[in-house]
């Protein structure tokens, strides 16, 4: 049977490093991933998952801001 991976937890200083790089680049390359490993300190992997995660996380929220946008339009009466 196929082990599968333990889950990964993030202190408050790892999540905040982690969100300010979100906040730059939400598609971050190879290169860029195991600088910010190196910083976290988890393997790039980890990282890539992170990031695929949180722009789930990201998508999710936009749909459900644009979804309130709709259920109550502004009047320009």
């Amino acid at each position: 049977p196929v082990k599968k991976k333990s889950r990964t937890f993030y202190s408050a200083e790892q999540l905040e490093e982690l969100e300010k790089m979100f906040q730059e680049d939400h598609y971050p390359d190879n290169e860029k991933r195991k600088e910010i490993a190196a910083v976290v300190g988890v393997t790039p992997q980890r990282i890539m998952v992170w990031f695929q995660n949180r722009r789930a996380k990201w998508r999710k929220l936009e749909k459900l801001s644009m979804k309130g946008n709709k259920k109550y339009p502004i009047s320009s009466a």
